[in-house]
């Protein structure tokens, strides 16, 4: 239920100044909704079983979101208050060490709320950064290639600075055992450091983490990348389109994807997912590809954004990365 005469004043404060009340029967989803809500900066007024609310509620409330049964009682509360909206039933909230499942589904209530109330810095929130260190690193560059792919890695990061709040993971299709000497290719006149997964480790700025040929990685969504011990699954190792998927799903509108030249097709399976999730998506062109399907593969899919070469796309994230701190100080 809306009102839209208060959405519109709701529009018009700051953030910090929004009042929502939480009922749920779940323990876990209230520890959920009060995560989000704090993170978004709004003021959590309330967050409790439909047992615990009271007839009348006593603070104003701007907004409810309410995971119970919509009774007389909590109806008759809800009025009182005059809020702005009272949203009603949402899914389950994984567990917290489910930590991209939960990051989201965090992630879709910030969108229903941004969307909503006109909020679009919630979308652009660092949601994803759960534990108390302070990442130096603001956004995720997933870079995916495989036949002559090398030489295009390497002129990509000579022509982007390691100085810029960006981590790089890289999954190329390689020999298993020529992993080790890509490093080397890559780290050779810049200033970027480069490795072979061989442990779980956290994703660092200046950093470009390159996933092992014989064990699948999963990142989580405090920037932990976990060493599983299992083997890729399917035709290529490692598999583009699961980290694709995965990355997408963790760090949402703060990821930028990069296909380089390749052969096949890996990385264009979840394409629509990648759209869902806002992360950004670009490719090499083929033209300037030693093996175009690849790049091709992901442009004939019509959610690829830019296309360039590989000193391009270099030059197009630094431009991006700077539109972004550009719009996010304006808020």
């Amino acid at each position: 239920m809306k009102d839209n005469a208060r959405i519109l004043a709701l529009r018009k404060k700051n953030k910090n100044e929004i009042r929502v009340m939480v009922v749920a029967e779940d323990h876990h989803q209230r520890m959920a909704f009060s995560d989000t809500i704090r993170s978004c900066g709004f003021i959590l007024v309330g967050c409790m079983s439909r047992a615990q609310l009271q007839e009348s509620v006593e603070v104003a409330v701007d907004i409810w979101l309410i995971d119970s049964d919509y009774d007389d009682n909590v109806m008759m509360a809800t009025t009182v208050s005059k809020p702005a909206a009272v949203l009603v039933g949402f899914s389950q909230a994984p567990y917290l060490n489910e930590a991209p499942q939960y990051a989201k589904w965090q992630r879709k209530l910030k969108r229903k709320l941004a969307h909503m109330f006109a909020l679009p810095v919630l979308v652009n929130d660092l949601v994803y950064k759960k534990d108390n260190t302070e990442a130096d690193w603001h956004y995720v560059v997933f870079l995916g290639a495989s036949m002559g792919g090398p030489s295009a890695i390497k002129e990509f990061l000579d022509n982007l600075s390691p100085m810029l709040p960006v981590s790089i993971l890289l999954a190329h299709h390689f020999n298993k055992t020529m992993i080790d000497t890509l490093p080397r290719i890559l780290n050779r006149h810049n200033n970027w450091h480069c490795q072979v997964i061989a442990s779980s480790q956290r994703l660092r700025a200046g950093h470009c983490l390159i996933a092992p040929i014989d064990k699948q990685i999963v990142c989580d969504s405090t920037g932990r990348v976990i060493l599983l011990d299992e083997a890729w699954s399917g035709e290529y190792k490692p598999a583009i389109g699961q980290i694709l998927k995965n990355t997408s799903d963790v760090y949402g509108s703060e990821l930028i994807n990069i296909i380089f030249s390749g052969m096949g097709n890996d990385g264009s399976q979840y394409l629509d997912v990648i759209q869902e999730n806002n992360s950004q998506l670009w490719a090499q062109d083929p033209s300037l590809s030693a093996c175009p399907s690849q790049p091709q593969a992901i442009i004939d899919s019509g959610y690829c954004s830019f296309v360039g070469s590989p000193a391009d796309l270099a030059q197009k994230l630094t431009d991006y990365i700077g539109e972004r701190a550009v719009t996010a100080s304006s808020h």
